[in-house]
């Protein structure tokens, strides 16, 4: 059985060769540590994962730890779907008798032609070819926000 300050050492020790190591290198350090250590396997993999403790914190009574964190950073995606065709979706939704996104979807190709066709909606080429290609998730996510407002759920899925 180490001491915790023995556990400490190896810990330590480990620490720089397991972040440089590849993949399966990580698997056999991360196997030997626990089985030296005796620790829980993700807990090991977190304390050989985590880069620097910069020291201590007290927030509110509690005493939290200060780790510099490498992680990278989310890139972010332009958005495909812009403000144009919210708008033009949310008039069609509307038009539609505020259908959910499954049965809208494959409604899009039917009635934008007919509603152009009658002067109910006037698209450009880009929205229009956008209108056609969008998925029922993506209207979903596009009409989230109006769903409550507009069809009165008070469903926790519509929040």
């Amino acid at each position: 059985m180490l001491t915790m300050r023995q556990k400490k050492v190896i810990t330590k020790e480990l620490k720089d060769r397991y972040q440089r190591s590849s993949k399966k290198e990580k698997t056999h350090i991360l196997n030997e540590f626990i089985q030296l250590t005796r620790y829980n396997r993700s807990y090991a993999a977190r304390t050989l994962r985590i880069k620097e403790v910069l020291g201590y914190i007290n927030i509110a009574g509690k005493r939290v730890k200060l780790v510099r964190d490498n992680r990278k950073i989310k890139r972010k995606k332009n958005k495909i779907y812009d403000q144009d065709v919210l708008v033009a979706l949310k008039k069609i939704w509307k038009i539609g008798d505020y259908i959910c996104s499954k049965r809208l979807t494959p409604f899009l190709s039917e009635i934008i032609p007919v509603l152009e066709k009658w002067g109910e909606i006037k698209l450009d080429a880009k929205v229009r070819k956008k209108l056609f290609k969008i998925s029922a998730a993506t209207i979903d996510r596009m009409l989230a926000v109006n769903l409550p407002h507009f069809t009165g759920h008070q469903d926790k899925n519509y929040n």
